[in-house]
């Protein structure tokens, strides 16, 4: 699996630039800001982008969908929760900030559903608590996990935002990512990457 994280956005969001290495295809995993630095990097990495997924549709998670979504024709994936929040713009208001329409989703999925990109499955899981309709996708052959705002490197996603609540988001982290095995790799939305074993050892909030 080929994969480039790139710092962007307003408040430095991880997006991530996955691939297929046998069939170039590929994915573009939130896309918060920065629509040409992340296409630079699929250009270097020569794939052809199937998928733009939010995570979640706050408004670091979205802020380059049309932009990508324009300059890839891929499909735009995301939680049927979170469209209502795409569609306000992601949240942006919250801080005083403007963000760029996000074009309409493509492509509705659910807890279970699988994403095939080239000869990468992942699987849809649905993880709310920082936000409603907020996924991972978990590729189990790779042993890694895309886990937008849920955990992070010794932190967890916020709850207090609209939509979030606390218990929700820490019977996620318990119940869908700890549960992974120990060696599993998490790719979150910010910081740096971590394993489910780092976590259950060292994340203070566990």
């Amino acid at each position: 699996m080929l994969v480039t994280v790139l710092s962007v956005g307003p408040i430095g969001t991880n997006a991530y630039v996955v691939g297929c290495e046998t069939t170039l295809e590929g994915m573009i995993v939130d896309p918060g800001g920065h629509a040409e630095r992340i296409l630079a990097a699929v250009r270097e990495m020569r794939l052809k982008i199937k998928y733009v997924i939010n995570t979640h549709a706050h408004f670091d998670h979205v802020g380059a969908n049309r932009a990508l979504i324009e300059a890839t024709d891929a499909t735009l994936v995301i939680h049927p929760d979170e469209v209502p929040v795409l569609k306000a713009g992601g949240g942006a208001r919250w801080f005083g900030l403007t963000a760029d329409p996000s074009p309409e989703p493509g492509l509705l999925v659910h807890d279970g559903d699988t994403l095939q990109v080239g000869q990468l499955s992942f699987e849809v899981i649905h993880a709310p608590g920082h936000s409603p309709g907020h996924i991972m996708l978990h590729e189990v052959n790779e042993g890694v996990l895309f886990d937008g705002d849920v955990l992070f490197y010794q932190g967890i996603g916020r709850s207090d935002l609209p939509g979030g609540n606390h218990a929700t988001l820490m019977h996620s982290i318990r119940e869908k990512v700890l549960t992974l095995p120990d060696e599993t790799v998490i790719y979150s939305g910010h910081g740096p990457a971590t394993t489910v074993e780092k976590e259950k050892r060292f994340n203070p909030w566990l």
